[in-house]
Parts: structure tokens; sequence; C-alpha cells
């Protein structure tokens, strides 16, 4: 019978997870699965999202004026308060490390929407986010399909939901430039050239 974490403040599940024993790829057993490297960095991914979206999510309502916006925002804030919660509660349980700041280009999409003024401003916000939300989507859907980790695997569930209203309600905004979004690849893609008539 597991123990939920909160009746000992994480302690006992922290050392339970911190006294695995490492297979030597990499995989520490736990008492709730097997937690690959794989796992552990969806569980900082996870993390890393509430660090930049939670922010953005407040600075739509505070500077949007375009209700779609402002709804965005609010699920932002909902969706990644939560996730926050629970991802805490996973590293906690499964002794993995978290960060505490966003990213070096998390911080580079906040610094640009700081600067953005206006539509500009609402059309980055929405941007930048469902391109975000459109890499995270593929990495959730793996990690649930392939993780052995029952806590992992709520996690997952979780983001899921989250990602999947995030993508919507920002999509809900009108927007979105799905063109644009072809060309989040990491290398660098030629234009395609249209013709015009």
């Amino acid at each position: 019978m597991l123990i939920p974490v909160q009746s000992f403040g994480g302690t006992t599940a922290t050392k339970a997870a911190a006294a695995g024993e490492d297979d030597g790829a990499g995989i520490i057993s736990t008492a709730f699965g097997p937690l690959t490297p794989q796992d552990r960095d969806f569980i900082r991914k996870v993390r890393l999202a509430g660090l930049w979206e939670l922010p953005a999510g407040r600075q739509a309502q505070q500077r949007s004026t375009r209700p779609s916006v402002r709804t965005a925002g609010q699920h932002l804030i909902d969706g990644h308060t939560e996730l926050d919660r629970r991802v805490l509660e996973v590293g906690q349980a499964l002794a993995v490390d978290l960060p505490n700041q966003p990213s070096a280009q998390q911080q580079e999409w906040l610094r640009q929407m700081d600067e953005a003024q206006g539509a500009q401003y609402e059309r980055l916000f929405a941007q930048l986010l469902r391109r975000a939300h459109g890499k995270v989507f593929q990495l959730v859907a793996q990690i649930r399909a392939q993780t052995r980790n029952s806590m992992v695997r709520e996690l997952a569930s979780d983001a899921n939901t989250t990602v999947l209203d995030h993508i919507k309600v920002l999509e809900d905004s009108g927007l979105v430039d799905f063109d644009g979004l072809a060309d989040a690849s990491p290398a660098p893609s030629s234009p395609v050239s249209r013709p015009t008539k």
C-alpha cells in the first residue's frame, strides 16, 4: 500500500526514491517504478514550463485588451498553478532536483513579450506560447506512452490535459499563425515561395 507523500511531508517517499539503485544506464529503482533519465528530464521540463508560462499568463491578464488573450492568460495561470503544485510533489517524491528559474530561451521569450506593445504583444504572446505548447505536446505523449513510473505517468496525464487546453485557448484567440508554427524546427528552414495571383 502506498502512503500519500503529503502524510510525511514527502520525507518517506523522498528517502525511498533517493535510496533507489542506479542500474548503470541512469535508471533508478523507486517505489513508483523505474525512473529513467527521460522521465527526470520530463519532470524538469514540466517545472520549467510553469516558470515562464505563469508570468506570461499574468502579463496577458495585465496588458492585453483583447478578451480572448486575457482568457488564454487566465488558463495559463490556472493550469500551471495546479501543474506546478503537482510537479513539485513529484520532484520531491522521486528526489528529482527541479529548476527555480526559466531557461535562457524562456527568459528571452519573456523579454520579447515585455518589449512588445499593443497588437504586436498579443500576436507574439499567442505565437510564442502556441509554438512552445506544440513542441511539448509531442514530448508529453511520448513520456505518457513509455514511462513505467506511475507518478510520472500521472504527471504526464495531467500535463496532457493542461497542454491541450492551452493549445485550444491560444488558437481561439485567432492570433496564431499556423504557417509560422511550421518554422519552429531547430534547423533553419528556407522559406516556401508561393505563387501570387
